[in-house]
């Protein structure tokens, strides 16, 4: 896997044409919104807001692409470990943004899949945004996986105890039998990764399925990744030569 870093300020100059291959699967981890409030002297509480506003145009770019999926990275495990106060912003804001969206989604055709341990969070938490969500199942021209409460090593830890709980025996657990347990078993596995905020790391997120993925890194903060930064990323897949160990 080769890691490209892709200039900030990048524009539909680069934008792929319709002839380019597109991801089936594209994920994003959307980092820096903290870093843009900071940078603006603007409470964090509102750089997570701009964060959330920036993923709608994302989405909607995505499908108009014709990408299957689109996964992106809410709320981490380890985000516990922040401000409670922060932590409850980090709800509202996306318990929110579901509900609001909702409607739009269902319009559009896109049926929206939780990753994560559901269990973990409270009943209140879970109903809320499960009964939003139910709402989506039918939508059948892009799935939206929004990991939520996620840590691709604990996903793994899951498909193991599954294949335990399933009674398979040693010999039955392979990369098959993992694959069937993890989160996302009827989904392409990932080919494009992008991460935004200038970081150059995956920080456990969708890690067996993106074995084989291109990784995309920006600078820019998550709440200025426009559509025509979306475009910059996939022209560039468009340009990488997958062998995929050949």
């Amino acid at each position: 896997m080769t890691a490209i870093e892709a200039a900030p300020g990048e524009t539909a100059a680069r934008q792929s044409s319709d002839a380019d291959p597109v991801p089936r699967h594209v994920a994003i981890i959307m980092d820096g919104n903290r870093r843009w409030a900071r940078e603006r002297g603007v409470a964090e509480a509102e750089g997570h807001a701009a964060g959330v506003d920036a993923i709608r145009p994302i989405v909607e770019r995505a499908q108009q692409r014709g990408a299957a999926v689109l996964s992106i990275f809410a709320f981490s495990r380890e985000n516990w470990q922040r401000a409670s106060a922060e932590v409850e912003t980090l709800f509202a804001l996306l318990d929110g943004a579901i509900r609001d969206y909702t409607p739009d989604l269902v319009r559009q055709g896109v049926r929206v899949r939780l990753l994560g341990r559901m269990e973990e969070l409270s009943n209140a938490t879970r109903e809320s945004i499960e009964e939003a969500l139910s709402e989506t199942e039918a939508g059948s021209s892009m799935v939206l996986n929004v990991a939520f409460n996620y840590s691709a090593r604990c996903e793994i830890v899951d498909a193991a105890r599954r294949c335990i709980t399933d009674g398979l025996s040693a010999g039955e657990v392979d990369e098959a039998a993992i694959a069937a347990r993890l989160y996302t078993p009827d989904f392409p596995e990932l080919d494009l990764l992008i991460r935004t905020g200038g970081d150059q790391r995956v920080s456990n997120f969708l890690l067996w399925q993106a074995a084989y993925a291109e990784l995309y890194f920006s600078d820019l903060y998550w709440p200025d990744f426009d559509t025509d930064a979306f475009d910059a990323a996939l022209a560039e897949y468009a340009r990488r030569s997958r062998r995929f160990g050949r």
